[in-house]
Parts: structure tokens; sequence; C-alpha cells
């Protein structure tokens, strides 16, 4: 399911300054469900990285809101990040941007050199120090489970869900879905994004659990994510000094490709 040309079309941070792009959330979890199905609740979501031009490093021009651009048409929902500011998120742990790195190969857009540079550094920021952002993440996704905020394409439809269900079905499937990531992660130093557990995660999203179920399943998973945290062998965090170096030579090779140094 190609972007459509009229979305990326006019925004170089999509086109000639992207060095990394994949698709993100239920597509790249195995766990899309099209449109016209009844319950579907699910917006087509993607990221972008890209490495602008030097007048954003030793200029005055600035990228996007922090260093982020946001496009939301119709069903579409992009997300792009300046390259810096990408690798900073990785540094600290973010669920959503760590994620990139371990795609299944069929879920990226573009790969360039610089990006290329990123995934085969990946390692460099597998660390005991992301149980803080997944536990804090599927916090904020229980609590947005009672606590409902209807925005984007999908809202009214998520709102119907919520009437039908009495709770929010697709923060559920995403607090599971992070829980279990998050320990295997600290396990194995590996995220898995493509879920083998699926199909679990759609009856989830679909409603087919209870809100009692869910809460359940959660802490037991919040008590193995601490037990998990405890009992890992990975580094306490990353290497600084290292991912520091990493972002020059990313940066620096994009902007040689493209003939800018």
């Amino acid at each position: 399911m190609p972007i459509p040309r009229g979305i990326t079309g006019g925004k170089p941070y999509l086109g000639e300054w992207a060095i990394l792009a994949g698709y993100r959330g239920s597509i790249a979890h195995g766990m899309y469900t099209p449109s016209k199905d009844p319950l579907s609740i699910d917006d087509k979501d993607a990221m972008f990285v890209a490495v602008p031009s030097l007048s954003h490093y030793f200029g005055l021009s600035e990228f996007g809101s922090h260093g982020t651009y946001e496009v939301k048409r119709d069903e579409w929902d992009i997300v792009c990040y300046e390259a810096k500011k990408f690798i900073s998120l990785l540094e600290h742990g973010n669920p959503n941007v760590l994620m990139m790195l371990w795609l299944p190969q069929k879920s990226y857009l573009k790969i360039e050199a610089a990006g290329q540079l990123i995934l085969s550094h990946r390692r460099l920021f597998v660390g005991r120090h992301v149980y803080h952002a997944f536990t804090g993440y599927a916090y904020g996704q229980l609590h947005r489970m009672t606590h409902y905020v209807f925005e984007g394409y999908m809202g009214q439809k998520r709102k119907e869900l919520v009437d039908r269900f009495g709770y929010d079905t697709k923060n559920a499937a995403h607090l599971i879905r992070l829980l279990r990531m998050g320990i295997e992660f600290l396990r194995d130093g590996e995220l898995y994004v493509e879920r083998e557990d699926a199909t679990q995660l759609l009856e989830i999203k679909r409603g087919e659990w209870t809100l009692e179920q869910v809460k359940a399943e959660a802490e037991t998973l919040f008590k193995s994510s601490e037990a998990a945290y405890l009992a890992s062998t990975l580094p306490a965090r990353p290497d600084r000094e290292a991912i520091g170096a990493l972002c020059v030579d990313v940066v620096r090779t994009a902007l040689k490709e493209r003939g800018e140094l």
C-alpha cells in the first residue's frame, strides 16, 4: 500500500531528504484491519527519518516543530523526524522509534546509505533503560483505555466501539503488545515487531476480551516486566559517545550522497 504521491509530493522530508522510512503501527505488527471492515479502527501509519540541507545544521533554518513534521490526511498518519532528533529518541528508548530498527524487511519503504548506517548499529541502542519507556507507555495506554479521547480519521469509529464494549479496545491491544515487546527486549535484546501473537492481539482489538480480562493480563505482564528488568543481562544504558559518533556519520553520509559536502 504505497503512500499516495498527493501526500508526499512537494515535501522534501518525505522525498529527497529521507534516509529511512517504513510502516509502523498495525501494518508493521501484522494487525492491520482494512477500513471496509466494520470493526476497523486503523490508520495507515508510516515513519520517516530525514537529513535536511546543510543550512539546517549551520544556518538558522528549522525542521518542522522541534525536529518533527506530522502529516495527517484521510487514513494516512505520517511522522518524520530529523535524524538527530530520531537518534536522540532511540537513545532514550522510545518504543515507537526503536521499532523502526527491527521492522520486517517488507515494512521498509526506503533505506538510503545513511539510513542503513543506523540499522547496522542498532545494537548501540540496546539496554535495560528501555524498561522505563515501555512500561511508561503501557501505563499511558492503560489510562486511555478508560479515559477517552476520540481524534483523527478513526475517532468516531473508536467512540462507537467504546460505546459497544465499554472500553477502548485499540488502547487495550497496544497495552498488552507493549508490555510483551518490552519483556522480550529485556530478555533477548531484540524487538519482535511483526507479532506472532497478532491473532490474540486482534481478538482484544475487536472487543473479544472483557475489560476485566485485559486488566488481569496487564497486571501479570507488569509484574513480568519488572522481573525481566531485574534479570536482564543487557547493558544498563547506551554508550552516548558512540551514539554521538554515529549521528555525525549519518548526517555526513547523507549530505555527501546529495553533493552538499
